[in-house]
């Protein structure tokens, strides 16, 4: 209302000071939204500098790359690269920033410039008697005001354009629809799963790969049964374990469940019935009990059965002997923290399948870290308590997979073979030459 008011006096008593408005603001206004969007332009094109930027800088001072970086001399080759990728950016931003402060000086000069033609005008016409005294009180207040004010508006329009081209990129990942979903109606999930989970002709390979990670997978997994995973890496056990998961859908064919397409369950309840400890386990900087609880977290409070999880996977042993017990926070990030062997990890990240108390559980390299015997025990362990459970045990140890009641020989992401331990024995195929080159070690 202000802005129109002093607007209309100009119009009325000399519209050319309108014009000098114009022409002494709107150039420095699009010079600033022109800056803003290379500004953009720089931070966008630059992303994938900065994130290396940021993953050096977090190696360099991490306590899980510590080691490393001392044993290797690795600080000057990491501080050399942080400070290549620094420059470039000091170098890009320092010859934007130039250029925008040149042309804002003179932008500015411009618009000042145009400022005092219009009080040179205003006094012009006052001493020729076309105003008097008290036009040129109003006239030049109301120049003067207006200026101010449209100068704040365009500046306040400037910084908004300049945040809206962030702001869309925001909007635009919001809009982003998961590939994986739910069905509109799902199907109930079976209390008790009862056949067992089909393969039937599965192919899938990861997103903007050329080589299929599995491809004409057929076989059962039949409910109550321990199914043992076999093959050398690549070989496409995990890609199976995540099919089984839903974190991904098949490419070609169809896994079921009880009969029916794992694509007609819920994903949320399905996943709930589902109990995966992969082997690059994530080492939460939490208290014990906290690390067991990410297995069930709506359970965080059952302090009960967290204890009993963490005496199923024998990592009750371990917490034992923290100084705090299951409030002890664990990892190093911390001031407070307490950091565990790889072992005993591996033994709080087993803990979470059991917390979970799911209808299948995966385990993927459980005991890659553990010695012999603690192997031993958490076999023996999981033998008793995965009784009338579904499992899938993933293990390059033929001691640990000997216990499943079949396994599955995976090669290039196809079904070798399948059978009890004698029967793949018996057929002198890969599963028996990988065995004996693994008790040849022994010997």
């Amino acid at each position: 209302m202000t802005i129109v008011s002093f607007a209309a006096g100009l119009i009325v008593y000399a519209p050319w000071l309108i014009v000098l408005l114009v022409v002494a603001l709107v150039p420095a206004f699009l010079s600033e939204a022109h800056f803003n969007a290379l500004n953009y332009t720089l931070n966008y094109t630059k992303t994938p500098e900065r994130r290396e930027l940021e993953y050096i800088r977090q190696t360099g001072a991490s306590v899980e790359t510590a080691k490393e970086v001392k044993i290797f001399g690795l600080h000057g080759f990491l501080i050399g690269r942080f400070r290549e990728l620094s420059e470039q950016f000091y170098r890009a931003n320092r010859s934007l920033a130039i250029r925008r402060a040149g042309w804002g000086s003179l932008l500015t000069a411009f618009g000042t410039l145009g400022y005092y033609v219009a009080y040179a005008y205003i006094a012009w016409r006052t001493v020729r008697g076309e105003f008097s005294i008290g036009d040129l009180t109003f006239l030049a207040g109301s120049f003067r005001r207006l200026r101010q004010l449209l100068e704040g508006m365009l500046v306040g329009f400037s910084q908004v354009a300049g945040q809206a081209l962030y702001l869309d990129d925001l909007f635009s990942f919001f809009e982003i629809e998961p590939e994986i979903t739910s069905p509109s109606a799902p199907r109930p999930f079976p209390a008790a799963i009862r056949e067992g989970f089909v393969f039937e002709n599965v192919g899938f390979r990861y997103p903007g790969a050329e080589r299929w990670a599995v491809r004409h997978l057929t076989f059962t997994l039949q409910a109550g049964e321990v199914l043992a995973l076999v093959g050398e890496n690549g070989a496409g056990k995990t890609t199976l374990v995540k099919l089984l998961a839903r974190l991904y859908d098949p490419d070609e064919g169809r896994i079921l469940l009880d009969g029916h397409d794992l694509r007609e369950y819920d994903l949320d309840v399905l996943r709930s019935n589902i109990g995966v400890i992969f082997q690059d386990f994530v080492r939460y900087h939490l208290t014990a009990a906290e690390n067991i609880a990410v297995g069930r977290i709506e359970a965080r409070n059952d302090r009960e059965r967290i204890v009993e999880a963490a005496r199923r996977s024998l990592a009750d042993e371990v917490i034992d002997r923290l100084p705090n017990g299951y409030d002890q926070v664990i990892g190093k990030r911390f001031k407070s923290g307490m950091d565990l062997s790889g072992g005993e990890w591996q033994k709080v990240a087993i803990a979470r399948a059991y917390m979970r108390d799911s209808q299948l559980l995966i385990l993927d390299e459980p005991t890659a870290a553990l010695d012999a015997r603690s192997e031993f025990e958490v076999f023996q362990r999981f033998k008793e308590l995965s009784a009338g459970k579904t499992a899938v045990l993933i293990s390059h140890r033929f001691s640990s997979v000997r216990m499943a009641d079949r396994i599955l020989v995976l090669e290039q992401g196809q079904v070798e073979a399948v059978g009890t331990h004698e029967e793949l024995l018996a057929q002198r195929g890969r599963y028996a030459e990988l065995f004996e080159l693994q008790a040849a070690g022994y010997r």
